[in-house]
């Protein structure tokens, strides 16, 4: 598994949900007061959370594991070990 959507920190990573999330809530939620207009917050949404709600949840846990969980590959095989656990990320 790849950092490909993991972010450098977890509140870096919390600020993008709450933007994203909220940016996708809103532009439905806000239908009914300012009409299809709202609908220009889903690409702010979407851009936040790169691409999809999954992807966000995907960097989630790349996050809070990165430098706990390190795979190596060798000679065809792979193996999940512990890495450095005095390494915290913030």
């Amino acid at each position: 598994m790849s950092d490909d959507f993991a972010s450098k920190s977890m509140s870096e990573h919390l600020v993008r949900g709450g933007v994203g999330f909220g940016a996708l809530i809103g532009s439905v939620a806000l239908i009914p007061v300012v009409g299809p207009l709202s609908l220009l917050l889903l690409p702010m949404g979407l851009i936040a959370l790169r691409g999809c709600p999954t992807c966000w949840a995907i960097g989630l846990m790349q996050t809070i594991s990165r430098g706990r969980l390190q795979r190596t590959c060798e000679d065809g095989q792979c193996k999940l070990t512990v890495g450095d656990t005095h390494r915290v990320a913030s």
